[in-house]
């Protein structure tokens, strides 16, 4: 068996934390589906992925590298490529006509590249703020971002498009209520907020990063706890082991919405995969231990993987510290148990002893 590798998709093929075997795998099913695009598109899809990387390491202009170490560059990558999947089994199965075709393919990669980039600082007037700060204002940052960058890149005529488009990927605009130039660029929508939802719930160690990333980056948002008009508080998470538990309910509800409001589009990567939806099944392993982990009373000492690092997530934080301290006990608990058996099972040898004074003693 062929264990899946933390820093691989759900295929174990490509390698999420590394933009080049990304990049590659996006351009070989552009390719395969557009054997006839422009070589212009082609270039226009490197430089954004090249661009999205330099915004990550704090490499480009007038930005400071990511430091939300869950919405971090591994993030963007697996979203990039799940949303590339989507459209791929999306248009292959259109009729004719009916199809996306190449440009609005690239417009819905150029989506899933820069859709949480209003996290990132701005050099200058934003370095004393932490980019988890903009958690509720994100996705309007991020379509801000997109409205200058699209002019740079010869697509300026979908700048605007792509500064409501960007949307379906958040909150703060209800989707039902997002603008879009024609129904193609919904169906667009629909699939990259589709893929921002399964890459993130399929992720190997999804249950670790939600105790040692997001959990933080909840509090500073303000979506951990928060205060109505009247000053009267509301816990949505009390600790990161809360919102670990809180997961597969979360699913559900995430799951109401591709259904509901995104159209069901997860059923695409069926066609993409050949029969298989593996982001569902990856998604459904992981609410499976999540549940597996609340009938043992919460145990965090259960999250025993170790999540990659990429620019924004190469920081331990003290939900990271706690966890490993926990799984170390958790160790040592069992350890004692095999070393100190007496009362629990009786050692194998003993079993067997004086088989014949069992069988009277019956």
């Amino acid at each position: 068996m062929n264990f899946r590798r933390s820093d691989y998709d759900v295929s174990n093929t490509v390698n999420v934390t590394d933009p080049a075997a990304v990049g590659a795998a996006v351009e070989s099913i552009f390719l395969n589906l557009y054997q006839n695009a422009e070589t212009a598109r082609l270039g226009i899809l490197r430089q954004a992925m090249r661009d999205v990387e330099r915004l990550y390491h704090g490499d480009y202009p007038g930005f400071a590298a990511c430091d939300t170490p869950y919405h971090d560059l591994q993030h963007i990558m697996d979203v990039t490529l799940a949303s590339a999947r989507l459209m791929d089994g999306f248009e292959r199965s259109q009729k004719r006509g009916d199809e996306l075709g190449a440009e609005m393919f690239l417009f819905g990669i150029l989506l899933a590249l820069f859709h949480d980039t209003g996290y990132l600082r701005k050099l200058g007037s934003e370095d004393q703020i932490q980019g988890a700060t903009f958690t509720l204002v994100h996705v309007s940052r991020g379509g801000e971002i997109l409205k200058h960058y699209l002019p740079k890149i010869g697509m300026g005529d979908k700048a605007y498009a792509a500064s409501r488009v960007v949307h379906f990927t958040g909150y703060e605009v209800p989707v039902e209520r997002i603008e879009v130039p024609a129904p193609v660029y919904r169906t667009v929508g629909n699939l990259v907020a589709t893929g921002d939802m399964l890459a993130q719930m399929s992720d190997r160690c999804y249950l670790e990063k939600c105790h040692d990333r997001l959990y933080p980056e909840f509090v500073l948002g303000g979506l951990a706890r928060s205060r109505d008009a009247s000053g009267q508080e509301h816990v949505m998470f009390s600790s990161a082991q809360d919102l670990v538990l809180k997961t597969p309910a979360f699913y559900r509800g995430a799951k109401k919405r591709m259904d509901e409001l995104l159209g069901g589009v997860y059923h695409f990567a069926e066609k993409h995969f050949g029969g298989h939806n593996l982001y569902i099944e990856e998604v459904e392993k992981n609410m499976r231990f999540a549940e597996f982990i609340i009938a043992n009373d919460g145990d965090i000492g259960l999250l025993r993987r170790t999540p990659p690092q990429t620019p924004g997530s190469d920081h331990a934080s003290p939900e990271s510290v706690d966890r490993g301290q926990r799984v170390e006990e958790r160790r040592e608990r069992l350890q004692d148990r095999r070393q100190n058996p007496h009362g629990l099972i009786p050692p194998t040898g003993d079993r067997r002893k004086n088989p014949a004074d069992r069988r009277k003693a019956a």
